[in-house]
């Protein structure tokens, strides 16, 4: 895909299009890094970044029980094996 450096401001940028965006699943701020002659952006944002502290408070709350039961099967309870 090629585009072009455009003014904004006192600066300069790249208009990134939205279904670009949207496949790289970046959003928010960003890192700017130069690598080997490249301009590479990267999402500040890790995947489920905070996950952890949302778990403690379910627990905290009590909302941490399962919405189904577990449904076992003779597979799993007899030939399954973990390592």
């Amino acid at each position: 895909m090629r585009t072009r450096i455009v003014p904004i401001g006192n600066s300069q940028g790249v208009r990134i299009p939205k279904a670009l965006l949207e496949k790289s699943g970046i959003t928010g701020e960003v890192s700017l890094t130069i690598q080997e002659g490249r301009i590479v952006i990267t999402s500040i944002r890790q995947p489920r970044e905070g996950w952890e502290e949302e778990f403690r408070k379910m627990a905290e709350a009590g909302d941490d029980q399962m919405l189904d039961d577990p449904t076992s099967t003779k597979f799993d309870e007899e030939e399954w094996v973990w390592e």
